[in-house]
């Protein structure tokens, strides 16, 4: 509220009349009191960035039981590597007799080209679009975890259904050593 000040401002002295001065005060407990209100009403119904996940189903290992391990074909099986540096190396089928094993990047004209290929690759064979690509993916002990979270967008990004993350065997670090992505 607002209200004038109309007290005088010192007594008559002399002969000369001055007429009174008025001050205005303005009271703001209101205006703060809004103020208040609004800063707490915005921060309790606003919504913080929530953070991105991506949902990951990893399997059981129960070595005990045989017939829980699922055979798969060798022409729609591709293994990813995660090697040093940022590199990788992929191939079709097992890794006692890979399919031209090839060293890639990350990235729209390395692993993504040959995720999509392949995939149109392995429908054209099975001519069934539910028995498509599977993807094994095997990140070593030099890659990092970066790497790791980089190849699972590029799953969802080729729209790859099938895929895992597994262990990476000796024979395959082998294959790593060979071609200059794992010292």
């Amino acid at each position: 509220m607002a209200e004038l000040d109309t007290s005088s401002g010192g007594s008559k002295k002399g002969g000369k009349v001055r007429s009174k001065k008025q001050s205005t005060r303005i009271d703001l407990t209101a205006m703060v009191d809004l103020a208040f209100l609004l800063i707490t009403f915005f921060m309790l119904t606003t919504t913080l960035a929530k953070p991105q996940a991506m949902d990951l189903a990893m399997p059981d290992k129960d070595e005990d039981k045989p017939e829980s391990k699922l055979e798969i074909a060798d022409n729609r099986t591709m293994t990813i590597l995660l090697g040093q540096n940022n590199r990788i190396e992929w191939y079709m089928g097992l890794v006692d007799n890979p399919k031209t094993p090839t060293v890639d990047n990350f990235g729209r004209n390395g692993i993504r080209k040959a995720l999509i290929e392949k995939i149109k690759e392995v429908r054209g064979i099975t001519g069934d679009p539910k028995k498509g690509l599977i993807v094994l993916i095997k990140p070593s002990d030099k890659s990092t975890y970066r790497n790791l979270v980089d190849i699972l967008d590029e799953m969802k990004i080729s729209d790859v259904q099938t895929y895992a993350i597994v262990d990476i065997t000796n024979p395959e670090i082998g294959l790593m050593k060979r071609d200059g992505i794992y010292k």
